[in-house]
């Protein structure tokens, strides 16, 4: 094996992807542009694992003042190659850098308690503080309760202005704020009943350290989502936000084309590219091209340890898909329709909001769908005016992101049929009752999502499903019997009273529902499917005939 750079999976600390030697996708330019802009809290929304947090980190390397020089870490990178305009801005500041992904508990209090620990950790990395003789006593009086959890809770709220004050006070100069993944205890706060309380919480942070803040040189945050002024931004007039349907910086999370490509040369596999860029491309963030960087890199790894070069849904088991998954389970016939249309690869139009609250996104109303989009698993194809109000057309971005809704769908379906009483659907179909039969079938139809373009086999597994039942019955599929391979039959193991013969068709174009019906019995005649259940002492043999044509269904009794 050819001597590699290793990749950099879950590496997320800059200082050890660059000392370590690890392959690194250059996005230092984005210090230029934060430069340049001059904004004073910068919000960038991004889907998970797009690199948000060594991001985060290569900002806190190179802006961080400390003992130790940094700026050997951008050595040969594009940042150091515009020269001192920008890298006299190396180390010149003092840095508070959290990050609220951990804050994922299952009530507020475990989940307050993780923000007391995670602030107590970040005054605990400026200890110097606490020793300093420029530090007003109160504040080292409050710095040092934070540091040993005695302090009230009321001054966590305003623990991150009271410790950029204090760094204000002692280097003299004013401080820069970076705020890690700061939507995450909003979404863990929705499915798990406590938002109201972590709406306060995180609102109280916010206001205390971003709004007029004398000691603030800039901020950073980054999060999936940019949720509404009115929850957590409440007067906060200084805040520019960078979402996924931006131009500015969209290059510089994720991975371009040309990145992707420059990838595969490295390691050897550029005959792969056009399996990654079904597999992973796809994603628009402004008008750039991206790629998934974390199903990239675990391919990448994989092909190369593996001696294979399948690919894979990589991202899906990276975090909750919970949304997903109530989109599914709550959604009605509309909604279902909707997922039928983006897995066949169809668009979808719904209106655009970038604004949105945990507590307003019901899966039925128009807010999902933006949600999905700033999420990563919908792609912008045109965004657009009618009226005052914005829109976009929308595709499934990549075949990855399409096994997520096709498989959390599967799950849910089969879960829905395996608990559902499905006694008068076996009645029926013992009893030689045709029409109570096609009823309960469609019944299930609509409630289904077709997806695949061989019908024959989906409706196949869906009546295997729906007829497995009791241990009575035995559903065989596909076996050997007369002169041919039946689809479907359903005997009574412990009386053989009766035996059921399904032979299912899809319609062609040239065909209809009764014509295919009517092929169907005469292939079981024909092919004489009975004989083996005769054989094995069967007395009563029904056949069914069965038809599909999308959502509909015919059944015909011989």
């Amino acid at each position: 094996m050819n001597e590699y750079k290793p990749i950099p999976i879950g590496i997320e600390d800059f200082k050890r992807l660059i000392d370590d030697g690890y392959y690194f996708v250059d996005k230092t330019l984005m210090i230029k542009e934060l430069i340049d802009m001059k904004s004073m809290v910068n919000l960038y929304t991004r889907p998970r694992r797009f690199g948000k947090t060594l991001n985060m980190s290569m900002l806190r390397r190179f802006f961080e003042k400390t003992e130790e020089d940094n700026s050997y870490l951008f050595d040969g990178l594009a940042i150091a190659e515009l020269g001192n305009k920008y890298c006299k801005y190396i180390g010149q500041y003092p840095v508070i850098s959290i990050s609220l992904k951990s804050m994922k508990q299952s009530d507020y209090r475990e989940a307050f308690s993780e923000f007391k620990n995670m602030i107590s950790k970040e005054v605990w990395r400026h200890k110097e503080l606490l020793v300093s003789d420029k530090l007003m006593p109160l504040n080292r009086k409050k710095l040092e309760m934070i540091c040993d959890d005695t302090a009230d809770n009321a001054v966590y709220n305003t623990a991150l202005k009271l410790l950029s004050d204090c760094l204000y006070e002692v280097y003299g100069k004013k401080v820069i704020v970076l705020i890690d993944e700061y939507d995450v205890p909003l979404e863990n706060a929705y499915f798990n009943g406590f938002y109201d309380e972590m709406i306060n919480l995180i609102r109280s942070v916010f206001e205390s350290v971003l709004k007029t803040n004398d000691s603030l040189e800039f901020a950073v945050m980054t999060g999936c989502l940019r949720i509404s002024k009115e929850s957590i931004f409440t007067g906060l007039n200084n805040l520019n936000v960078y979402p996924v349907t931006d131009n500015a910086f969209s290059q510089y999370f994720g991975f371009t084309e040309q990145e992707v490509k420059q990838l595969a040369d490295y390691y050897g596999i550029s005959d792969c590219f056009d399996e990654i860029k079904t597999w992973y491309d796809g994603y628009m963030f402004g008008e750039t091209e991206i790629y998934n960087p974390w199903s990239v890199l675990k391919y990448v790894q994989f092909s190369l340890f593996n001696n294979s070069r399948l690919p894979d849904a990589y991202w899906v088991n990276t975090s909750s898909n919970n949304i997903i998954h109530e989109l599914v389970i709550k959604s009605d016939r509309l909604i279902r329709e909707d997922i039928e249309k983006l897995i066949k690869g169809d668009s979808i139009e719904k209106p655009l909001y970038q604004d949105i609250t945990y507590a307003n996104m019901n899966v039925k109303s128009d807010y999902i769908w933006s949600f999905l989009l700033h999420t990563g698993y919908l792609k912008p194809i045109r965004i657009y005016k009618k009226g005052i109000q914005t829109y976009f057309s929308a595709v499934i971005p990549n075949l990855e992101i399409v096994t997520i809704y096709e498989n959390t769908f599967r799950q849910w379906f089969d879960e829905s049929i395996r608990v559902a009483d499905k006694s008068v659907l076996l009645k029926a179909v013992l009893d030689g009752n045709s029409a109570t039969f096609e009823l309960e079938v469609n019944r299930w139809l609509l409630k289904s999502i077709s997806y695949h373009d061989g019908y024959e086999n989906f409706y196949h597994g869906f009546l295997v499903g729906l007829l497995e039942y009791s241990d009575e019955y035995l559903v065989e599929s596909n076996r050997e019997s007369g002169t041919g391979r039946n689809d479907i039959v359903i005997k009574n193991v412990l009386t053989r009273e009766i035996a059921v013969v399904l032979e299912i068709k899809s319609v062609d174009k040239n065909e209809t529902l009764d014509s295919m019906c009517d092929i169907a019995l005469k292939q079981i005649d024909e092919k004489q499917y009975e004989v083996g259940l005769v054989n094995e002492g069967y007395k009563k043999i029904i056949k069914y005939g069965i038809a599909f044509e999308a959502k509909r269904c015919m059944i015909k009794k011989a």
